[in-house]
């Protein structure tokens, strides 16, 4: 294998240095010693933190649990400053593990991959950057993230403005100064929600275009104190259990009540005592919040209600609280302050519903019923491609297909980890895996440790290829729909858990609603069974006839 035709050969190849990229470098290199480095396209470490500097941006996992969990060391050695840490302060983590680990030395920066092709004659991975680099790999691993390709809408005009603008998840690395400036903001996700009170800080005046109403509970986000922090660095073993057991990954339980078995009274005073708490303890109320539409709707009236007591106008608040989906069936925001950023009188708030943007003009944006919003600056906070897009850029292939022509139904693939007709390739936080249901870090190391584990058996049985069985990824992703359709998740049509955000996209429900819990049992029993799903090098491909049992505490597993 090691022939001399190939002088950037590596035992494995990771793209992205985010958590994902860091952690897998670090598993592969220092615990099985293999040859491996990571391309990464910026030029410091983060992944989409790196890229993620809008104002406002903050975690919305809280600090406690945002972390990883594989070194007593690197846990007792860090404290955040606060419940939900900055942009900043999560690159300067990454940072100081990249160093403590003496990660960066394998580290390629700024290196784009523009593509990935598969040789089965040599059983190589061939990968190519924009610069013009040509580096062999035997393993593949993506550690691209999910939420790493901004989505920019397609709006007559843009092209023609003669202002600045930025999507906040490729925002600039300098401060940039809005004093003085009409900023004009497209979208009220969880990145317009953190951004649009720290923007209303220092413009003239900003103009926010809300096309999607949504909720967001208060993040109640504080300073740590000394004590607090010292109980976090004294309770590693016990955070590193609770994270690791709980279906989202955060470290906090999730209520086993249920909405309508408690009383009218106890019920408010449960949803009062889960907002003063705020953030996505929220969701953890109740059980059945997103399995039960009537539960739903007493959590949402109660949301509407606090949006309605914060915003004093009763015809912005009409606006606000015009939502067409269930509670936290779209990505859940959390914020400080973003409701009464409308009370201010250099605020205003556009409903793109009842007037849409007709184009973007050399000054400004310009609407349907003929008005028009004069802009020195336009702040795209819409979101991005997400899951699947990070994967497609890298144009991915081998002589027999392409991922593109593979997914252009959606995507289909086992366990979030591997494709079929794609061997020796891996990809973390995968479609069909928790992902963006569950807390990041906790995710990611359950996904980095299992592909170690797997390459570890691969290594030491002689096993030279190892792919995804097809019929086993059809189950899968079947299973990954049907998990979805017993949750509210899949009704909001125009979320991106969907892809409905893209137009053009295909409509499929992309991550494991399952609990990451269950998932990790899930995955773990694969593994056990001798990777069953997969075909390792020459062997008779095996049964992928599954049992599903979706009220079983050990999840489904792959039967005879």
């Amino acid at each position: 294998m090691m022939t001399e035709q190939f002088t950037n050969l590596y035992d494995a190849l990771v793209i992205g240095a985010g958590f994902s990229g860091l952690y897998q470098l670090h598993r592969l290199r220092d615990d099985l010693g293999l040859k491996t480095a990571v391309i990464e396209k910026g030029a410091g470490v983060g992944g989409t933190w790196y890229w993620n500097r809008y104002p406002g941006a903050r975690c919305d996992s809280e600090s406690q649990g945002y972390a990883y969990f594989f070194s007593r060391q690197l846990h007792e050695n860090w404290q955040w400053s606060e419940r939900y840490p900055g942009h900043a302060e999560i690159r300067k983590y990454l940072n100081y593990v990249a160093d403590a680990l003496n990660l960066k030395k394998d580290i390629f920066f700024n290196k784009t991959v523009t593509n990935c092709s598969f040789s089965k004659d040599n059983e190589l991975w061939k990968i190519q950057t924009e610069s013009g680099d040509v580096i062999y790999s035997k393993w593949l691993i993506t550690a691209v993230g999910c939420l790493s390709a901004a989505n920019v809408p397609n709006i007559s005009g843009v092209s023609r403005f003669e202002g600045h603008w930025y999507h906040t998840g490729n925002w600039p690395h300098t401060d940039l100064d809005f004093k003085g400036l009409r900023v004009g903001q497209i979208g009220t996700g969880s990145t317009g929600i953190q951004a649009a009170p720290e923007i209303a800080k220092t413009c003239e005046h900003l103009t926010v275009f809300q096309r999607t109403p949504n909720y967001s509970i208060p993040a109640r986000n504080t300073q740590w104190n000394a004590s607090y922090a010292d109980w976090v660095r004294d309770h590693y073993e016990e955070l590193k259990s609770l994270v690791r057991s709980t279906p989202n990954g955060h470290p906090f339980r999730i209520s086993n009540n249920l909405t309508m078995e408690v009383s009218e009274e106890e019920r408010k005073k449960m949803f009062e005592a889960a907002w003063s708490d705020g953030g996505l303890r929220f969701r953890g109320v109740f059980q059945d919040l997103l399995t039960s539409q009537t539960a739903n709707s007493a959590a949402a009236d109660f949301i509407k209600s606090k949006i309605r007591q914060k915003v004093t106008d009763p015809a912005t608040a009409d606006i606000l609280t015009n939502i067409d989906h269930p509670y936290a069936a779209k990505r859940p925001p959390i914020d400080t302050h973003y409701f009464e950023t409308f009370n201010q009188d250099h605020v205003t708030l556009v409903d793109l519903q009842s007037d849409p943007i007709v184009e973007i003009t050399r000054k400004g944006i310009a609407l349907e019923n003929g008005s028009f919003h004069p802009l020195d600056v336009i702040v795209f906070a819409t979101g991005y491609d997400a899951m699947t897009r990070p994967l497609l850029n890298l144009n991915i292939e081998t002589t027999k297909a392409s991922l593109k022509s593979y997914w252009s139904e959606g995507p289909l693939n086992y366990l979030g980890l591997a494709i079929p007709g794609f061997p020796n390739l891996f990809t973390i936080t995968g479609p069909g895996s928790p992902s963006v249901l569950s807390n990041m870090p906790v995710s990611i190391e359950q996904h980095v440790d299992w592909i170690t584990d797997c390459i570890d058996h691969c290594i030491k049985t002689g096993c030279t290829s190892i792919e995804a069985q097809e019929k086993a990824a059809e189950i899968w992703t079947d299973h990954v729909r049907e998990t979805a359709d017993a949750t509210l998740l899949p009704k909001v049509q125009h979320s991106w858990y969907l892809g409905a955000n893209i137009p053009g996209k295909p409509r499929v429900f992309m991550p494991y609603a399952g609990g990451l819990n269950i998932y990790r049992k899930i995955c773990d029993n694969v593994a056990e069974e001798g990777y069953k799903g997969f075909e390792l090098n020459s062997e008779k491909v095996r049964d992928t006839s599954m049992s599903l049992d979706f009220n079983s505490s050990e999840g489904f597993w792959l039967g005879v």
